[in-house]
């Protein structure tokens, strides 16, 4: 069997690319970190200025003897993008602790209902707003109310992962209540996203069909959580060396086999990374293997996706800056609101209500995620595609400059749940 291969020059143009790309996701990742911001946003923004709203604007030509060398290029990079995407939800998965205690369970289900159920549902009145100018090709009023909705009320395990590492409070309780209700919330808008999709590619609602998304939605995750307690109270591997190969085995089988299922591709290896976790434990050997997986992955796959997400951005034409300051009021408000006012009813300090507020608005990857899904099935707009995007990088700067503000005031806070 012969495989089929670029030519040397095709090689060395997504070569000169790869490295523009990491070039600028780095230096602008490290600018952001220089005034306290969130790395990530920086990466975004480094790739941007290499897209349709500065350089490709500029340097036309230039750019698409880069870019655009051969016509399957775009093809080639994207693979480095899903590769970072899906590494980065691994090892968000491999350093999340889901824990549903006596402790915690009243928090996690007031954090979820104000993060997720109050903004979709408060989100609906607005939707006239914005139709006009935010609905795809496909026309689909059901399909578009439901990207709507959860565009104001995502929360980001990506983006929101990396702070967390970024700030070295990645094992704290706050930490682990985020994430935890971020997979459950995620969940959820998945399944509403699948549905979405299928709405707009059919034209209409297919019950059967639906409820089949559902519940293997659900039902593969609870049989994951449920393998992950059983191997973690048998026993765990004790030799690291099989750390690497079980990995990489384990990852792309789940990722291939999962998505065949219907399951999203990162909420797959967001569920390898959980299991590998239980397999291997989370101290010793097994955690320096991860740590040194999780720098190379930071140090190349994530920027790359980043950058990658960052050039497809265009500012300069199709968007409107008022249109996209009230989308973002909006669903920053609601999420806020919601949250907020459902910790009410806890014993949390103010602070920490604040901290789960401002945190669950960190849209990030499952934004970015949203706003490619729904854009490819024409369901929205090319408008409403940037002010998505846009909405998340605003987001998660928020988070990350409040977070570091309340870590610099108080080391402490987010072990004091």
């Amino acid at each position: 069997m012969k495989l089929l291969t670029l030519s040397d020059h095709q090689i060395a143009m997504t070569f000169i690319a790869l490295a523009l790309l990491l070039a600028f996701a780095h230096v602008f990742g490290t600018l952001l970190e220089k005034i306290r911001g969130p790395r990530v946003v920086g990466e975004i923004l480094g790739g941007m200025l290499l897209g349709g709203s500065c350089l490709f604007l500029l340097l036309p030509e230039q750019m698409k003897q880069i870019f655009f060398a051969y016509p399957e290029e775009g093809q080639v990079l994207n693979i480095f993008y899903q590769l970072g995407l899906v590494f980065l939800m691994f090892l968000s998965g491999y350093n999340t602790e889901i824990r549903i205690g006596k402790q915690n369970i009243r928090t996690i289900s007031l954090v979820f209902i104000g993060a997720t159920v109050l903004p979709m549902l408060a989100a609906v009145p607005f939707l006239p707003l914005f139709r006009q100018h935010f609905t795809g090709t496909a026309e689909n009023p059901l399909a578009f109310a439901l990207v709507f909705c959860i565009g104001v009320a995502i929360t980001s395990i990506p983006v929101i992962s990396k702070i967390f590492f970024d700030m070295g409070i990645m094992h704290t309780k706050f930490s682990d209540t985020v994430l935890t209700v971020a997979a459950f919330q995620d969940l959820c808008l998945w399944v509403l996203l699948n549905i979405a999709t299928k709405i707009a590619v059919c034209g209409e609602i297919c019950l059967r069909q639906m409820l089949l998304i559902v519940c293997s939605t659900l039902g593969i995750f609870a049989l994951i959580a449920f393998l992950s307690q059983k191997i973690g109270s048998a026993g765990r591997f004790r030799d690291a060396k099989l750390f690497y190969p079980v990995c990489l085995i384990l990852l792309p089988l789940f990722c291939g086999l999962l998505s065949l299922a219907g399951i999203n591709l990162m909420y797959s290896a967001f569920l390898a990374g959980f299991m590998m976790k239980a397999v291997f434990g989370g101290s010793g050997q097994a955690a320096k293997a991860a740590g040194t997986l999780k720098e190379f992955v930071f140090a190349f796959f994530v920027p790359v996706y980043f950058a990658l997400v960052g050039i497809q951005l265009n500012v300069i034409h199709d968007f409107s800056v008022g249109r996209f300051l009230l989308f973002f009021v909006i669903a920053f408000g609601l999420e806020f609101i919601g949250t907020w006012v459902m910790l009410l009813f806890s014993k949390l300090s103010g602070d920490m209500k604040m901290n789960f507020a401002v945190t669950m608005n960190a849209r990030g990857g499952p934004g970015i995620v949203l706003a490619t899904v729904s854009y490819g099935a024409n369901i929205i707009s090319l408008e409403f595609f940037t002010v998505l995007i846009l909405t998340t990088m605003l987001s998660s700067m928020i988070a990350g400059y409040y977070l570091r503000y309340q870590q610099k005031k108080n080391p402490a806070v987010f072990d004091q749940l």
